[in-house]
């Protein structure tokens, strides 16, 4: 096939540790190419940040060249023709060109092959399946790079044999539609999503955490969740995630100001009525979120910081110093979606105090009562909780001294 178009050479491509394993790959004969995610994100001027490669190179052979070469390697998925490369700490994906034999809507069996269509064939959605030249020469077999301007995300080929081949690709399905989509969603495709739904139980937690969590950070995260909504696509994996209005009203608070966290958009997508310890506990446990993920949630969702607490800069110092800046930021966030423009001035005030803050430490220990005559134990940590008490109602502002002067007033 001849080239269907030339990419201006970027930075990463020309980059050293990029021209070392292309050297490698290519040093008897081979072909590599960038594929994927670079070729994507280049083509609309966005950031780049990994770079894959597909090779004619069988993989062991690969891995050999790159290991004479002097890259260290890691074998990720040896088994269907992926190895690593790891120059300069940064990571290359490299993919022996290949077809499926068989699939089971998790893996596939392959072969591998040297023709660049078939390895274009079996990839999910045209906008991944661009192939570019070390000089820039663009391959597009399925006019990816046509859907990828016009914010088109179509399946390669028949949507539902997509899917069927690994079912993750449904939910990247609306992942994409939120990174790249600005056309209406294909018809075609949501045909085949919802059709399949009801396998998306089977993925691994870890793969359904990814995409979702991704999806989320997404700033048309709300449209595309409201999306999955009304096909019923969401239902089959967070059936507790309904309040979409709420989601949008969050998402154009924190573009307003600290941006947006996927932890934080989960928290305030989720039925309030419906959730309880027990059931954020039971959603972690689903997402297989990790367990500062699910602390954040737990603590968002079951949260005990009312809008109150924001009502003057010393109790929202109060919150900073007992739960800290991300969780004050959390907070403020939330209470203003839900709360609405009533709630804006204060919680505008609760992140301007929070970007401020730095952390204080109550100037008193143990050791310090102790030397008073106040003997270890209950009768001592009974003292030091007073007087921080005592000390953070005075909005902190109390020096050690002052509060050496209290402690013998009270021990007095």
């Amino acid at each position: 096939m001849q080239p269907s178009g030339k990419m201006e050479t970027q930075p990463w491509m020309t980059a050293p540790e990029t021209q070392a394993v292309l050297k490698a790959l290519t040093a008897k004969g081979a072909l590599a190419r960038f594929v994927g995610g670079c070729v994507r994100d280049a083509l609309l001027n966005r950031d780049v940040h990994d770079v894959d490669i597909a090779t004619t190179e069988p993989p062991e052979s690969a891995l050999a060249l790159l290991k004479k070469a002097g890259i260290h390697t890691v074998p990720t998925g040896i088994a269907h023709g992926t190895v690593t490369a790891v120059v300069n700490h940064k990571p290359f994906e490299i993919t022996t060109l290949r077809r499926d034999v068989e699939t089971d809507g998790r893996h596939a069996k392959v072969v591998y092959t040297d023709n660049w269509q078939e390895d274009a064939a079996r990839r999910d959605f045209t906008m991944n399946a661009v192939f570019c030249d070390p000089d820039g020469a663009l391959y597009d077999f399925f006019d990816g790079i046509g859907d990828l301007h016009a914010g088109r995300v179509r399946f390669v080929g028949d949507a539902k044999e997509r899917i069927q081949e690994d079912v993750l690709r449904l939910l990247r399905f609306f992942r994409f539609y939120a990174e790249y989509g600005t056309a209406a969603p294909d018809a075609e495709a949501l045909q085949a999503c919802r059709e399949f739904a009801h396998l998306l139980p089977n993925l691994s937690g870890e793969r359904v955490r990814a995409e979702m969590l991704r999806l989320l950070a997404s700033d048309a995260a709300a449209d595309v969740v409201r999306l999955m909504v009304a096909e019923n696509i969401l239902a089959r994996l967070l059936p507790e995630a309904t309040e979409t209005d709420a989601l949008a009203a969050l998402i154009a608070c924190e573009k307003e100001t600290v941006g947006g966290h996927p932890v934080r958009r989960l928290a305030i997508l989720l039925a309030r009525d419906r959730m309880t310890g027990e059931a954020v506990g039971e959603i972690a446990a689903r997402l297989k979120l990790s367990n500062v993920e699910k602390r954040r949630l737990l603590a968002l969702v079951t949260s005990p910081i009312g809008t109150s607490e924001f009502d003057r800069a010393r109790d929202v110092r109060r919150v900073l110093y007992g739960f800290g800046t991300e969780r004050v930021q959390d907070e403020a966030l939330l209470h203003w979606a839900r709360q609405g423009e009533g709630f804006a001035a204060a919680a505008r005030a609760a992140l301007a105090e929070a970007r401020a803050w730095q952390p204080v430490e109550f100037p008193l220990k143990g050791k310090d009562l102790q030397a008073l005559g106040v003997p270890p134990g209950p009768e001592m940590g009974a003292f030091l909780e007073s007087l921080e008490a005592w000390w953070i109602d005075g909005d902190f502002q109390a020096s050690r001294a002052a509060c050496l002067e209290k402690a013998k007033e009270l021990v007095g």
